[in-house]
This record gives C-alpha cells, structure tokens and sequence, in this order.
C-alpha cells in the first residue's frame, strides 16, 4: 500500500474524488478543483491518497484531517475516509486512518477523533481496532438553508 498527500489539484485527483465521494455519501458532491486547491493550501487540512499497489497505480482510497485551535487545545479530526468498492477489506482504510493518526499526534494533537455511519459496520470495527472508544455524547448539526 502506497499512502501519499495530496499536494496540488490535479486532474487525476478530481477525476479520483468524483469516483470516491459517491460510493461514501449521496448528499454532498464531490469537490471541483477549486474547492480542492483551497483545501490543499489550507494548513488546517491534510488529504490523503491510497494507491495499490505503488506510486504508479490508481487512486484507490482518500482520507482527511482537519486540525483547528479552541481555548481548551489542539482539535483532530478525521473527515471522509473513503475506499473504492473493489479495494475494501484489503486495508485501504486502516493505512489511511493510521497515517493521519501519526500526523495529528506530530502536530501535538492530544488525540483525534472522527465519526462514522452506523450503517458502515466494517469502518466501525476498524475504528475500535484502531483504538477509538465511542463516545457517549450528543452531535447537533444545524444546517444552514
């Protein structure tokens, strides 16, 4: 397995998340190569590629990390963790998942969390694997019309 952070919007990584985002959530789209860059130059987010099974072959996988500062420290938070139907239970999802749970920790985050469909029983059996302790709280989301 092959993981690599994404550095520029390239067509490659457009074509990638247009093939990635659907098979992970039918309500948002995936990202032009606007938003992409914007993401990419943004210090509070890492992006990162899985390719089986080296350098050379495709995108099989992504995963985020977004970091922000509170009064209380350093958050982590890992966002969109998506691997392509025919590459799962190959450990697509745990080389990603790891790898941006050694960055956060190298940007001095205390931990790290994410949140995952219940629906997605084998993400939700990696995540405990990984170390991940479900958290008894409630998420509000208010979205803006």
């Amino acid at each position: 397995m092959h993981i690599e952070r994404a550095t520029s919007a390239t067509e490659e990584l457009a074509e990638a998340l247009t093939r990635l985002i659907p098979q992970l959530t039918s309500s948002s789209p995936p990202p032009g190569r606007d938003l992409l860059d914007r993401m990419l130059q943004s210090s509070a987010s890492v992006l990162l590629l899985a390719r089986r099974p080296d350098a050379a072959g495709p995108i099989v996988g992504a995963a985020a990390l977004g970091t922000y500062r509170v009064p209380t420290g350093l958050r982590a938070v890992i966002e969109d963790v998506v691997v392509d139907r025919g590459s799962r239970g190959q450990g697509v999802g745990e080389a990603l998942t790891r790898r941006l749970m050694e960055i956060a920790k190298e940007m001095g985050a205390p931990g790290v969390s994410l949140t995952s469909n219940p629906r997605r029983e084998a993400a939700n059996r990696l995540y405990v694997r990984l170390g991940f302790a479900r958290r008894d709280t409630n998420l509000y989301y208010c979205a803006f019309a």
